[in-house]
């Protein structure tokens, strides 16, 4: 590892990020297989244990928090248990969560996976419940989450926008943070999975393959393809880059200088869940940037950091140590 990329491993601890969307709280529901049913042919499961894990865009407080950075989380949560498992969990990585707005007529946008085993089998998820509420939110909770929000890129060193299609961000909210962070050069990307257009004037813009296909209404079918449509949507945006993250085959940066970096993978060890990778790159690249990477570096910083988490089980997250111990391995 060049003492340059080592400067800015350093110069990310403390970064204030503040990572404004959808907070949804991972919950994992483990049971051991002791029979079948005799109301029905379902598997019935002796519950054994129960944990919440931040997802969505308090995956990237989470993320950002255990890098280093001091996180502000603003987003909206209900008045129940997976709220307090989220604001348990990360204020212990001492995340500001004084912008979780909480909104007692909606829940918290909550993913539970019912993990099963038994004796002799393997314990794998067999089924997904999901609970959200899209509605739009009612004036007086986005009247307070536009306050918090606001308030809280006033005193912040890079900024997220992390949007899993939920309520939380309205086009016009997302302008006006926008603005406010461009008005005090602070750094923003936006992680948008169903809705990425429409977050013109944001600095940089992460997206998978498939999302970027999506978007753009093109098969990416090779090399040439993929460099064209991100460099289209960098256009469309006027953004400063679009990274685009392509699994095995690593990343590729498209950049206003019309520049196309593409980022292999390096550690090719096993890979055992993908499950909030993207969190993980938007939180590392982000806090580079904060500290005045390079997009080029904080790219190949991101795939690092992706790199460790695809080989943890879950909803991961990548420590400070562990992005520094494989940096001097990989860069």
């Amino acid at each position: 590892m060049d003492g340059k990329i080592s400067g800015i491993l350093e110069a990310m601890r403390g970064k204030r990020i503040v990572i404004f969307g959808d907070m949804i709280a991972d919950v994992y529901l483990t049971g051991k297989i002791s029979r079948i049913s005799r109301e029905a042919p379902v598997l019935v499961l002796e519950h054994q244990a129960e944990r919440v894990v931040p997802g969505g865009a308090s995956n990237v407080v989470h993320n950002v928090a255990t890098l280093g950075g001091k996180a502000a989380a603003v987003g909206v949560v209900g008045e129940d248990k997976a709220a307090g498992g989220l604001r348990e969990i990360l204020s212990g990585k001492g995340v500001e969560v004084s912008g979780l707005v909480t909104d007692a007529a909606r829940p918290t946008t909550a993913k539970t996976r019912v993990i099963a085993g038994g004796r002799a089998t393997v314990s794998q998820q067999i089924v997904r419940i999901d609970k959200e509420d899209r509605s739009t939110l009612s004036p007086e909770i986005f009247a307070k989450l536009r306050e918090c929000v606001l308030a809280a890129v006033e005193t912040a060193d890079g900024a997220v926008l992390s949007d899993y299609g939920g309520a939380v961000i309205s086009e016009g909210l997302a302008r006006e943070v926008l603005e406010a962070c461009r008005k005090r050069g602070v750094p923003t990307i936006v992680d948008s999975r169903y809705s990425i257009r429409r977050f013109a004037g944001v600095d940089y813009v992460k997206q998978n393959d498939a999302e970027l296909s999506d978007a753009m209404g093109k098969e990416l079918i090779d090399e040439t393809s993929l460099r064209a449509a991100g460099e289209a949507l960098r256009a469309e945006l006027s953004a400063k880059g679009v990274l685009v993250t392509r699994g095995e085959k690593g990343m590729t940066l498209c950049l206003e200088d019309g520049r196309a970096v593409d980022i292999p993978v390096v550690d090719k060890s096993e890979v055992f869940d993908v499950s909030g990778a993207g969190d993980t790159c938007v939180a590392a690249f982000i806090l580079a940037i904060a500290a005045g990477a390079s997009p080029e570096d904080a790219a190949r910083l991101s795939n690092v950091a992706s790199g460790i988490a695809v080989r943890k089980m879950g909803t991961a997250t990548v420590s400070a140590e562990e992005l520094r111990t494989a940096a001097e391995k990989q860069l």
